[in-house]
């Protein structure tokens, strides 16, 4: 098989596109790369710490590749992105996984770049339905909680709560069932692609309104990064919980 690299948020559609990919056996996936906040050490969008994505690698049996971004601008994010999928490269990896499901100009934009590197893209939850990706992930013995949510669809009660059926029946209408709208990302601790379930306790939760700069420490509670804002919208902040390793 052909190797691979898939880039991993921690989340369930990084979950599911890993399990994609190993139950089709087109590639061998032989690490994960994770995006991570160089000053806060977590991944940027979900909150969750440089340790639990480790410990989810090594669950994963896969070495973990971590890019670090320090300010957030794209330019360094593309030059983060040209050093680090260069290497794989040069190591003879020619195909990178993406869970992405929908957003025709975000994979363009992927593949463009790949292209300019000798590469290509896979993405083998692409226009999936995520009603039925909800059920493939309660059904395949996933267990995950919502690590962070968008105040505009969902709210403290929400926030670590398990991502069983329950959960997804009872999402409010209009909601996503996998958040493709930026309603909430998640911290998936096991499942049929780890070898053992990841150890984690849930710590406090924390509200960051979208004033309060990234950049800046937080007054209290842990540090932890806004996600970008999904647009125009009713959103006024983010919901997080502090997920702690044990």
């Amino acid at each position: 098989m052909p190797p691979a690299v898939l880039f991993w948020s921690g989340g369930k559609d990084s979950a599911l596109a890993l399990d994609r990919l190993r139950r089709a056996g087109d590639y061998e996936v032989v690490a994960l790369i994770t995006t991570l906040n160089a000053r806060y050490r977590r991944v940027s969008m979900h909150g969750v710490r440089e340790a639990l994505v480790a410990a989810q690698a090594r669950a994963a049996g896969l070495p973990l590749d971590i890019m670090y971004v320090e300010s957030g601008s794209n330019d360094e994010y593309i030059a983060a992105l040209r050093a680090t999928l260069g290497a794989w490269r040069e190591r003879g990896v020619d195909t990178v996984a993406f869970g992405d499901i929908f957003l025709e100009d975000l994979r363009q934009w992927r593949e463009a770049l790949l292209a300019g590197l000798g590469l290509r893209g896979a993405f083998p939850l692409w226009h999936a339905d995520t009603a039925e990706l909800a059920q493939e992930f309660v059904a395949g013995g996933f267990r995950a909680l919502l690590c962070c949510a968008n105040d505009a669809f969902l709210g403290e009660a929400e926030v670590g709560r398990d991502m069983n059926a329950e959960f997804f029946a009872t999402l409010p209408a209009g909601v996503d069932p996998c958040g493709e709208n930026g309603e909430y990302h998640s911290f998936v601790w096991d499942g049929p692609v780890f070898r053992a379930p990841i150890g984690f306790r849930r710590g406090e939760k924390i509200y960051r309104p979208l004033e309060t700069a990234p950049a800046m420490a937080p007054t209290s509670g842990p540090a932890i990064p806004l996600p970008a804002a999904p647009g125009p919208s009713a959103t006024k902040g983010f919901w997080f919980i502090d997920l702690l390793p044990t």
